[in-house]
């Protein structure tokens, strides 16, 4: 099953490093950051949960709340944290999915119906597709799905970054445009007229183009 961006973030239960949950009800009234890793004890995912460790405050400051998956147990997650602070100077302080049966990694689309196996005897390549950033807003809907290859780092700066351009848009009627970055002008969105834009905007807009309509960011 695949999902698009509008859609419904499948809810599930599972057992994380901190404790058993519900997903939609952990989620709560805050935005939420779900990225998924095929093993424990590979390289690239280790440098990105470190990293991500130190960004949680930042998330945390955005109302977002971080979880991590991946396809092991939870035992094993709690042993790869010792590794992750001592390697990456930071541990985990977000919970992490246990998927060893592979449930979530299927519900999530991430991983074909048919898979299938121990997670323990799966190797990184039968999982490679386990590599996906999904950011899921207070209404329980998919806001944008990033999938990246096993060799690619995860680029979380650009992820914080989108957060701020979707917690910004679903607040005001604007889109930001290329590059963008937090108190960088935006533009009207097309789904605005002109005469609504003028009650919003009364001293008005610099337009290149009539559709291209830049103002500076709402506060």
């Amino acid at each position: 099953m695949s999902f698009q961006i509008g859609d419904t973030a499948p809810d599930f239960e599972a057992d994380t490093t901190q404790g058993h949950i519900k997903f939609h009800d952990w989620i709560g009234d805050s935005w939420c950051i779900l990225f998924s890793h095929p093993k424990d004890f590979t390289p690239v995912c280790t440098t990105e949960l470190g990293y991500m460790a130190k960004l949680e405050p930042e998330f945390k400051r955005r109302n977002v709340k971080i979880i991590g998956l991946s396809v092991d147990p939870v035992d094993n997650h709690a042993k790869w944290a010792v590794d992750i602070e001592e390697t990456q100077g930071a541990k985990p302080n977000y919970p992490m999915i246990g998927d060893p049966d592979l449930r979530i990694s299927k519900l999530y689309g991430m991983l074909p119906a048919s898979a299938g196996g121990d997670a323990s005897v799966r190797t990184p390549a039968d999982n490679q597709t386990v590599r996906n950033i999904f950011v899921i807003g207070p209404d329980k809907k998919i806001k944008l799905i990033m999938v990246y290859p096993m060799t690619t780092g995860r680029n979380f700066d650009e992820v914080l970054r989108i957060i701020d351009s979707l917690q910004l848009t679903s607040a005001h009627k604007v889109a930001t445009p290329v590059n963008w970055r937090p108190g960088d002008d935006v533009v009207i969105a097309g789904s605005v007229s002109d005469e609504e834009a003028k009650k919003i905007y009364p001293d008005g807009w610099n337009a290149p183009r009539p559709y291209l309509r830049i103002v500076p960011q709402p506060k």
